[in-house]
């Protein structure tokens, strides 16, 4: 298991000391309607929620704590957690119950696996049965958005030169390839190289090392849409997507791993209120790349809160109503 960082644990010493209190801020709550209004009532359940401090997961905590107060559970919001250590101790803890992760964050950094599955059900089920076993955390049903790596175009250059796949990149003169990545994902064994490889353009003969920029990530976003570099790395749910018009190229040879988000919850919660199921299903059905893009994209460009964008999606939705 991953050692904590030194900001888990002090927030792990805080938890410990003081009980499940409030810290994520303000959960609107409402009535919950359409097709949850026959969900059976959380009456009874008093519920840690946590999440990541990055803002798809503090969205996402957001929409789980209001439809449990709207289903009528006491839920303690401890949303925001400095980073994936701190989420996953304090759940493993039983400082919270319930929280949304990612499977191939899951399987390589808690479960200890080398490498992620590309498949996403096949990522889904292994990490679901293996956590169940191993702690007695439950997966829901995960969502079809997949926040993974990816590599996207503008617009523009993508309708210039007919590329929508990543395995089209192999079909352009080698002048047009040209790549802009984050140094993390460039000193990767499972990451840029390895890639080019798996799509047959190599470092060296297929792209040449001068074609290639490594740039801090915000700036990655930045030069691929003012067009320093044919192809950029991207996280396939940011918002920065959707506010520069970019177009995420389809990974039609299946090299990065799943990273499906999924509601996870533990056992002994789940088995005293079923329900929680019915209650996340539809919801979780909803969250597509499209949608969290525009999401992510309201709160990192427009400086919305994720509470409130939260609510507004799920009013839209027709999943709650406003008191």
């Amino acid at each position: 298991m991953k050692r904590l960082t030194a900001a888990a644990t002090a927030l792990l010493l805080v938890l410990s000391g003081c009980g499940l209190g409030t810290s994520g801020g303000f959960v609107p709550t409402g009535a919950l309607q359409g097709q949850l209004r026959s969900v059976q009532s959380l009456d009874g359940l008093t519920i840690g929620v946590g999440s990541k401090s990055f803002q798809e997961q503090l969205i996402l905590g957001k929409i789980a704590a209001i439809l449990m107060r709207s289903a009528g559970a006491n839920v303690h919001d401890l949303t925001n957690m400095p980073g994936s250590d701190t989420s996953r101790q304090a759940m493993l803890q039983d400082q919270i119950q319930m929280a949304w992760e990612y499977t191939g964050t899951a399987w390589i950094s808690y479960l200890g696996h080398d490498s992620g599955i590309p498949d996403k059900q096949q990522q889904y089920d292994a990490v679901a049965k293996e956590d169940a076993a191993k702690y007695g955390l439950i997966w829901l049903k995960p969502a079809p958005m997949n926040n993974s790596y990816g590599f996207a175009m503008t617009r523009k250059e993508s309708d210039r030169l007919h590329v929508t796949k990543l395995s089209q990149v192999q079909s352009l003169p080698v002048k047009e390839r040209t790549f802009c990545v984050e140094s993390e994902f460039a000193n990767r064994n499972d990451g840029f190289e390895p890639m080019l490889k798996h799509y047959g353009i190599p470092i060296g003969s297929g792209v040449p090392r001068n074609n290639v920029r490594t740039l801090d990530t915000g700036a990655v976003y930045a030069a691929t849409s003012h067009g320093d570099c044919r192809f950029g790395e991207i996280f396939t749910t940011d918002g920065r997507i959707k506010s520069l018009d970019l177009v995420v190229l389809q990974d039609d040879k299946k090299y990065f791993p799943a990273y499906n988000v999924a509601p996870v919850i533990s056992k002994k919660v789940l088995d005293k209120y079923p329900q929680l199921r019915d209650l996340f299903q539809p919801v979780t059905d909803k969250l597509t790349d499209p949608v969290l893009i525009d999401l992510n994209a309201q709160v990192d460009v427009e400086g919305r809160e994720p509470a409130d964008v939260a609510m507004d999606w799920l009013v839209k939705e027709g999943f709650v109503s406003r008191d």
